[in-house]
């Protein structure tokens, strides 16, 4: 997956969230920064829109950088399942990793911002991808009148229903643009005031991030065709992470 000459990336996360019914037991976890109760849902797409990762089981309040510390997918990528170089996009919400490249904050001119420009164009897949999910299945841009488990199930379904659609090439629903229209999609400059704890979330990939920039954004890069990249991780690996991510609710 190699968009506007970013290399190495194998998907793009970001979280989403899916409008429910006020749950009748721990009501307060559920209403999100939005002040409505939701399921928040953590999303990987490749470039074709496919989903590749989705874990739908945290209350709406839970952080986007939570569900990652507590995801297969971390795991998948810090006992090296994937091979190295492979990367995923994610945004300010999440910290740096040498696995998962985020924005500069306060790009230089320069490499810095050569990078946050091709960063930009390649992560707006996932925000096409979820706007694709919620069009082909209208029921997740609702408000959901089940128990939140049931819920889990619902969007998870919708998930795997998604990927038999781009796998068998059913036609979307007509559609007015590509962009998710949720409300709950962070836009890109309100970084400075996310907080990221240390221990498992630690913004240990800055250094990486610096060296990876360097190395390939010294210049502006054109556009280019999609291109496999070596060493892509595949969906089969991506699959272990049920292994890390039970499908039960979490406590």
């Amino acid at each position: 997956m190699d968009i506007a000459g970013f290399p190495g990336v194998v998907g793009v996360i970001d979280g989403t969230h899916v409008r429910i019914i006020a749950p009748s037991e721990d009501e307060a976890v559920f209403v999100n920064r939005r002040n409505f109760h939701s399921i928040n849902v953590q999303i990987v797409f490749n470039a074709a829109c496919k989903i590749l990762d989705i874990v739908a089981k945290w209350p709406g309040s839970t952080h986007d950088a939570r569900m990652l510390s507590e995801s297969g997918i971390r795991q998948l990528f810090e006992r090296r399942y994937v091979p190295a170089n492979c990367h995923l996009l994610g945004d300010s919400g999440y910290p740096c990793k040498p696995w998962l490249l985020t924005p500069y904050l306060q790009p230089r001119q320069g490499p810095q911002l050569n990078y946050n420009r091709a960063h930009k164009t390649t992560r707006a897949v996932v925000e096409r991808g979820i706007g694709q999910l919620k069009r082909r299945f209208h029921v997740l841009h609702g408000e959901v009148r089940l128990r939140p488990e049931k819920v889990s199930k619902v969007i998870i379904a919708c998930a795997i229903l998604h990927n038999i659609c781009k796998v068998r090439q059913i036609a979307e629903p007509l559609e007015d643009g590509d962009e998710d229209e949720d409300e709950d999609n962070d836009e890109d400059g309100g970084e400075e005031d996310i907080y990221i704890p240390q221990g498992k979330l630690a913004q240990s990939g800055l250094p990486y991030r610096a060296n990876f920039t360097n190395l390939h954004f010294r210049q502006a890069v054109a556009p280019c065709l999609l291109r496999t990249c070596d060493g892509m991780l595949t969906e089969q690996v991506l699959r272990m992470g049920m292994v890390f991510d039970p499908p039960g609710y979490p406590e």
